[in-house]
């Protein structure tokens, strides 16, 4: 199983995924679109031109059907990144997030269906966003998935999630695969549905299918210009800017950042081991970590001259936490992450200092969210 095919393989991950297979002497095939959110110019593209000259490079779209059937010759496998990503833009531009999450997968499909082809394998990046708040702990009523966090709370500073049935604050617990698929969010409602039609279609063509719910994926050669996605880069690139940072809620809300190489490895782990078919598995680091440390962390190791300013405010589809529970993806594909967050992050800066300072688009994105109704 030597040729891969990855799709949205010029993005952050697709490209550090297609030089570790490289040099792991896998022949890789490349189908992306080269959005320009994400790579600008493509041809003064960093992330692209680290993998055109080391892969067989197809600009095109997985929207496109023919683009799919020239990108599928000859591969024995495929890793499908492509995708719309964001929580934010998701929820107003949701056509957009549904043709290319969910009808170009079905693209995908159809032709597997009915036509020849090689492929003994895919794997599907699947998102922690499908869990919506995740797992949680009520004293009085045990393992509880709550609801959406209601406007009127979060407007009187309650940003806690809460039990349902009597109103008491949860305990936060580690979402594990069998945890219930709850998405909050147009895009994770997408991913769920890319995620089960290739599980589905996995099934029925004995072909083997397995996700990947990624967390929070972190790491040198990130977009620092897309406003919408990645909170590293955009805090970055406010404090490399001189701009003050707004911080969400009140700082607490928490994520599951991991490293990029841990991602890759995992990915290889999920490409190489043969006996796992039709398995889901969380990638992540297992920890969680507060927006309010992510943004002193930054600002202490950029030593910027700027004002971090917890504002209360608060975007319609964003959860409170998140943290992947490890136990399976250990057990089953012996995955366990290297890099923790400090040693991440500080690599990280240690790349954005020797990047060009990009252009803080932020408010823009704000005021566009704003328009929509999404920032209170």
């Amino acid at each position: 199983m030597k040729n891969i095919l990855i799709t949205g393989g010029a993005g952050f991950i697709g490209s550090n995924l297609t030089k570790k297979l490289v040099e792991k002497e896998y022949v890789v095939t490349i189908l992306d679109n080269l959005s320009e959110q994400i790579h600008g110019n493509y041809l003064e593209s960093a992330l692209y031109n680290s993998v055109k000259d080391i892969s067989n490079f197809i600009k095109g779209d997985v929207r496109n059907k023919a683009d799919w059937k020239k990108a599928l010759q000859g591969q024995n496998a495929v890793i499908h990144l492509a995708a719309e990503t964001g929580t934010g833009q998701s929820m107003y531009d949701t056509e957009k997030y549904n043709n290319v999450n969910v009808e170009g997968t079905k693209k995908l499909i159809e032709i597997l269906e009915n036509e020849n082809h090689q492929i003994q394998k895919i794997l599907i990046a699947s998102s922690r966003a499908i869990y919506g708040e995740g797992k949680y702990f009520c004293k009085k009523h045990g393992i509880t998935y709550p609801e959406k966090r209601k406007e009127y709370d979060l407007k009187k500073g309650k940003f806690n999630s809460i039990c349902e049935k009597c109103n008491i604050e949860l305990q936060l617990l580690p979402t594990d695969e069998k945890s219930k698929i709850h998405p909050l969010s147009h895009y994770g409602e997408t991913k769920y549905q890319q995620e089960k039609l290739i599980m589905e279609m996995g099934e029925g063509l004995k072909i083997s299918a397995v996700s990947l719910r990624y967390q929070n994926v972190y790491g040198p050669g990130q977009s620092l210009s897309n406003p919408y996605t990645g909170i590293l880069s955009i805090f970055s690139t406010r404090i490399l800017n001189g701009n003050n940072i707004d911080i969400y809620e009140d700082g607490q809300e928490s994520r599951d950042f991991v490293f990029i190489d841990d991602v890759i490895d995992a990915t290889i782990l999920a490409l190489e081991n043969n006996k796992v078919n039709n398995e889901v598995f969380n990638v992540g680091s297992g920890v969680g970590t507060s927006i309010k440390v992510v943004a002193k962390l930054l600002k202490e190791k950029y030593n910027g001259n700027i004002e971090l300013v917890v504002s209360g405010k608060f975007r319609i589809g964003d959860i409170r936490h998140n943290i992947a529970d490890l136990t399976k993806v250990n057990a089953v594909l012996g995955y366990k992450p290297q890099i923790d967050f400090k040693s991440g992050i500080s690599k990280f800066v240690d790349w954005v200092k020797t990047q060009k300072v990009q252009e803080d688009k932020y408010e823009d994105s704000i005021e566009e969210l704003k328009q929509k109704g999404l920032i209170k």
